[in-house]
């Protein structure tokens, strides 16, 4: 297993990591098999989404601190209800097919970091799984 370490800079903010997780691919000699992506907190996830548009990301990050409001009158007594609600609605892991050493992620495809409750030092799980 590996483990990345990132710094968030914002508190709601998708971090395109997917260079980052090819580097371990690269690192890792990997040929075809999956990579595991696990984030081990409880508010933030990861996502795959389009990479071309900046303004996609800005959307997801908009539409979801308007969905989800801090100020809500949550009962968690840590003031981030909100985050841990996000989180829920993206995933703790991904499972992403890997060919010939790279991604397979199509045309218009990212892996982000979701980071609901930032800024902040986070971590990621990686795990490479040959065929």
């Amino acid at each position: 297993m590996k483990e990345l370490h990132l710094k968030t800079t914002r508190r709601v903010e998708l971090v395109d990591v997917t260079s980052r997780l090819q580097d371990y691919l690269d690192e890792a000699k990997a040929r075809s098999g999956t990579l595991t992506v696990f984030v081990p907190h409880t508010t933030a996830g990861v996502t795959v989404n389009e990479n071309a548009d900046p303004d996609v990301r800005a959307d997801i990050e908009s539409f979801v601190s308007r969905l989800i409001p801090r100020e809500a009158g949550f009962s968690h007594g840590e003031g981030n209800s909100d985050a841990h609600i996000k989180s829920s609605l993206f995933s703790p892991s991904l499972t992403l097919i890997v060919e010939d050493g790279r991604l397979a992620l199509g045309v218009w495809q990212a892996v982000y970091f979701a980071e609901f409750d930032g800024p902040r030092p986070r971590k990621l799980w990686l795990k490479y799984a040959p065929d």
